[in-house]
């Protein structure tokens, strides 16, 4: 099994949540993230006052799938987000040890 992680642009939610349906994921957790990189914030104007904003708004996903599903399911996130600009994210792929459904008590690959 694998946890993967990807930061992508507010905005593209939706695309890449259509785009994972699409190949057969069943669920993943989205929470809204600050972080920079290579982006690095930028300047807006308040009231007139020009400041800098060092933190960019992300989309944060979680995903938990089959191991055969990772390239596939990492490929779709990378084409559903990529606009080719600066900020489009980064994508993380880890091993999973173990995995509890709750409700059943279902384990492992019969969880997700």
């Amino acid at each position: 099994m694998k946890l993967i992680i990807a930061t992508i642009k507010p905005y593209k939610l939706e695309d890449v949540r259509e785009a994972l349906t699409a190949i057969g994921v069943r669920g993943m957790m989205v929470s809204e993230i600050k972080g920079f990189g290579a982006q690095s914030g930028h300047t807006e104007i308040y009231r007139g006052a020009e400041y800098s904003v060092n933190f960019v708004p992300k989309i944060k996903l979680e995903i938990a799938i089959p191991a055969s599903m990772a390239e596939q399911a990492i490929e779709t996130i990378a084409n559903a987000a990529r606009t080719g600009k600066i900020g489009d994210g980064k994508i993380f792929a880890l091993d999973i040890e173990q995995a509890m459904r709750v409700r059943t008590g279902e384990m492992n690959e019969d969880a997700l």
